[in-house]
């Protein structure tokens, strides 16, 4: 089995701790290929910069088609450019938002997202809302961190983080932690511990999702919405994307 990580910004040292959080929990058999797009933003904390790091997402999703990939993990909390990637690809595609928050809808009642700036939480309640986790997210907080500081040496990122997680709890009226940032999957274990909660980071249930999936033999539907894109003559600097007939 072959799962492909997509971490959408060019930030390669998070893609490498992305990568490595992945493969510690993947079955002995599965191969997990990380990577960063070759264009696009170095984080995403934005809509601009969700919407620019989409081509850069949707170029890896073709490059594993023509590789064999079998299925692919979206790792940023944005889910961004999901539907197109699930046009493109054969098998299935999750987020890590989307594959967070159901697992943990199913081990407690309540669940916090902690994520890293206050500009990103509309966009946290936007998804909640979407997938029909709203009646599970109890709040979705900042630490006003910004991402690349997780990849700081020496930041007080750690600290903060493991601070609004423990106000969710007492606070929210939650009984587990969703890590709202793929800069933080190597945090997990360790707030878990510290605060006795389950915390879910969304790039290890994204990867056990997809083993799951691509071991059911469930792929992406093909029929409707999610059919492959129609062909299409692009222009300018999207030449590349034209699809063939």
């Amino acid at each position: 089995m072959r799962i492909k990580i997509i971490n959408p910004n060019t930030t390669w040292s998070m893609t490498e701790k992305i990568g490595a959080c992945a493969r510690a929990v993947a079955h002995a058999g599965t191969e997990i290929i990380a990577v960063s797009p070759a264009m696009g933003p170095v984080s995403i904390e934005s809509h601009y910069d969700e919407a620019l790091a989409v081509p850069g997402l949707l170029q890896e999703i073709a490059a594993g088609e023509h590789d064999g990939v079998d299925g692919y993990v979206i790792a940023c909390f944005g889910d961004p450019g999901l539907k197109a990637a699930r046009e493109l690809a054969r098998g299935p595609v999750v987020g890590i938002a989307e594959a967070a928050m159901h697992l943990a809808s199913m081990i407690g009642s309540r669940f916090s997202v902690v994520t890293t700036l206050g500009r990103t939480i509309g966009q946290a309640w936007h998804l909640a809302e979407i997938y029909g986790m709203e009646r599970f997210c109890a709040n979705v907080r900042a630490c006003e961190l910004p991402v690349l500081e997780l990849e700081e040496p020496g930041s007080r990122a750690r600290e903060r983080i493991v601070e609004e997680c423990r106000r969710a709890l007492d606070e929210d009226g939650s009984d587990c932690i969703v890590l709202g940032c793929a800069g933080m999957t190597d945090l997990c274990e360790h707030i878990s511990e510290l605060l006795g909660v389950p915390v879910i980071d969304g790039v290890a249930a994204g990867t056990k999702l997809i083993e799951s999936l691509v071991a059911l033999k469930l792929q992406t539907s093909k029929r409707g919405e999610l059919a492959r894109p129609l062909p299409k003559t692009m222009k300018g600097a999207l030449e590349g994307f034209t699809l063939a007939g």
